[in-house]
């Protein structure tokens, strides 16, 4: 595999990848620029398309619109610039702001976020209806998850203490359960950031300061 450059916009912190089915373009967020950009792979063009506030991810609606979550746990609809609010703060996170989501099949949007002064992060699972519940909080670094091809467990990544860990995951209530470290990073070779599952259930994670994007097959071993 060699990395192909597709657009080079300078990114402080560019995150997030995002790929939109209906418009078969990429996505992905310069987190402290407040921007947002847009490619289509096909014709290689490529543009940004949101300046604003500070957006830590952002997850697709069935609408085609994307959600956009936020610094103070703000979380806003946005399409083609026009933005709409649904939640316009967390009262608990004013001092933080969003860092990594997922959507689930079912529509509940699992939400971390970054520690402030005082206390470590959060995680939070956002309902369709709108309802907002702490599921998780003393995490270092609320990172990269994703979901097993049977829906049946969700992967978990605490950047800072350089684990990734799996729960049992209810479809049902969108409950999560039974958390064990399922991977460990070692000292030396990169932080565990952000992360996908592929088709075939490998888990593909990021490595932050470790210039890597490592593959691990369903039982936590290294595929390559």
């Amino acid at each position: 595999m060699i990395p192909e450059l597709i657009a080079d916009y300078g990114c402080v912190t560019g995150e997030g990848a995002l790929w939109h089915a209906d418009e078969k373009r990429v996505y992905w967020l310069d987190i402290p620029q407040g921007r947002m950009f847009r490619c289509d792979p096909t014709t290689g063009q490529h543009e940004q398309c949101y300046e604003g506030e500070i957006v830590g991810g952002a997850t697709l609606q069935a609408d085609g619109t994307l959600l956009l979550f936020m610094d103070r746990g703000a979380v806003r609809v946005w399409k083609d610039g026009i933005v709409k609010t649904i939640l316009d703060e967390i009262p608990d996170e004013r001092q933080s702001k969003f860092n990594d989501v997922v959507a689930a099949p079912a529509g509940r949007v699992f939400c971390g976020t970054l520690p402030t002064g005082d206390r470590l992060g959060r995680l939070y699972r956002l309902d369709p209806d709108g309802a907002l519940t702490m599921l998780l909080e003393g995490i270092s670094c609320s990172n990269g998850m994703g979901f097993t091809p049977d829906q049946r467990q969700m992967y978990y990544t605490d950047s800072i203490k350089r684990e990734i860990y799996l729960f049992d995951y209810d479809q049902e209530t969108g409950e999560i359960s039974n958390q064990r470290v399922w991977v460990r990073t070692p000292e030396g070779e990169g932080i565990p950031d952000g992360m996908t599952v592929d088709a075939e259930g490998y888990v593909w994670s990021a490595r932050w300061d470790g210039s890597a994007v490592v593959r691990f097959a369903p039982d936590g071993s290294e595929d390559m």
